[in-house]
């Protein structure tokens, strides 16, 4: 082989490494873009149905339920089809399925379209994670957050394009056919260029589901970060409306502090973690959330809550990377089903965190709920600091 042909062949290999890493990252934003999309306008939603808080919070725990009934299946097809097969084809019905979200007539009928969206948002969900643990297998090194970035930057460009779509006032029905023109777009040109399973992947574990004690302890954590990133997405438009005051124009600007700094800090977060370690990061992480919330809620001001949200944001950046990252390179079980089970744990946060603020709201108030959410903040810095998975790292 001459050095030309071994330069093209290099070339070429990382040309090839470089489209996978844009395929995943689009699949990423794509799955951000449409849960933004959603959560952008739930305060409308809230509004034109005419709903409590408590029954905002009782229609939103249909998400968890449909991520509950479905997890086990999700890691089970992920592992059997690959996520390669099951991603272009759930992502689909993702965005989709904002459609009967939008035309939803009343709260029983909005709760049936969230079940199905917890649905198919947790098969999106393992897919995606897979394949972000499968390129970093390629790259040989840690860019776990850097998806996560790619999914916060989709968040905040569907607050924007709500926002945008408000200001004009756009129906959510045409809102929504916007962003499923973009979301199927960007699958039909990234969906050839996933990665491939490899070798070692396929050979590990099985379909079983069951416990595993650093699983548990990973997923624990996330639980802690995403029950606190939940709180973030569907009531920070709420706490800014009802609790700061804040004009109609900017009441979702809270949100977008929060997404734009949760996205800056994701994709810085792969060097910090090789110059800090998993476990001082991640203890840096629980103390930012509490302060964040702790701010928020003692001087509940448009600056001081703004200024609040954001250190929440950079709090709960990298948490989720870090533990997918762990248990997606798991010795005996495949990345499939080791992330539904983390994910299990983690996105139950996520998904549970909305419904509990709302109870919590209606038998107090709204600001006292975000309170107990900081407490998140401090259990899992302690988790943090006595899990022998972080120790050392």
């Amino acid at each position: 082989m001459t050095v030309s042909n071994a330069n093209q062949d290099t070339e070429d290999i990382v040309l090839n490494k470089s489209r996978i890493r844009l395929a995943v990252a689009a699949f990423y934003f794509c799955q951000g873009l449409a849960f933004a999309s959603w959560a952008s306008r739930i305060p409308t939603i809230k509004q034109h149905l005419g709903l409590s808080e408590a029954q905002l919070g009782t229609v939103l725990l249909m998400l968890p339920i449909g991520q509950l009934l479905t997890m086990p299946l999700s890691g089970r097809l992920v592992s059997k089809y690959g996520s390669h097969r099951v991603l272009p084809i759930v992502g689909f019905l993702y965005v989709a399925n904002l459609f009967t979200i939008a035309l939803a007539p009343n709260m029983w009928a909005l709760g049936a379209a969230l079940l199905f969206f917890g649905i198919i948002g947790n098969m999106c969900n393992i897919s995606v994670n897979t394949q972000g643990v499968l390129a970093e297998g390629i790259y040989e090194r840690s860019i776990m957050s850097s998806f996560h970035g790619t999914w916060s930057i989709a968040g905040f460009t569907g607050a924007l394009i709500g926002l945008i779509c408000m200001t004009l006032k756009l129906s959510i029905e045409t809102h929504f056919l916007i962003i499923t023109g973009i979301v199927w777009t960007l699958n039909l040109l990234n969906r050839k260029y996933l990665a491939l399973p490899s070798g070692i992947q396929t050979k590990k574990g099985g379909f079983a589901f069951k416990p595993d004690k650093l699983l548990i302890s990973l997923g624990v954590v996330g639980f802690c970060s995403m029950a606190t990133e939940g709180a973030m997405f569907d009531w920070s438009g709420v706490y800014f409306d009802e609790v700061v005051h804040a004009p109609k124009s900017l009441i979702v600007l809270g949100y977008a502090a929060f997404m734009v700094m949760m996205a800056l800090a994701r994709f810085i977060g792969d060097k910090a973690l090789s110059r800090f370690g998993r476990q001082r990061m991640l203890q840096g992480s629980g103390i930012l959330m509490f302060v964040g919330m702790a701010i928020a809620v003692s001087y509940p001001s448009l600056i001081a809550s703004t200024l609040g949200f954001m250190l929440v944001g950079l709090g709960v950046a990298c948490n989720v990377p870090v533990v997918y990252s762990v248990a997606g390179k798991h010795p005996t079980i495949s990345s499939g089903m080791a992330l539904a089970m983390v994910s299990s744990l983690s996105y139950l946060g996520f998904l549970i965190g909305p419904p509990l603020i709302g109870y919590i709201a209606e038998l107090s108030s709204l600001r006292f709920s975000y309170g107990v959410f900081s407490l998140f903040g401090i259990v899992l810095c302690t988790m943090c600091t006595i899990l022998p998975v972080f120790k050392n790292s």
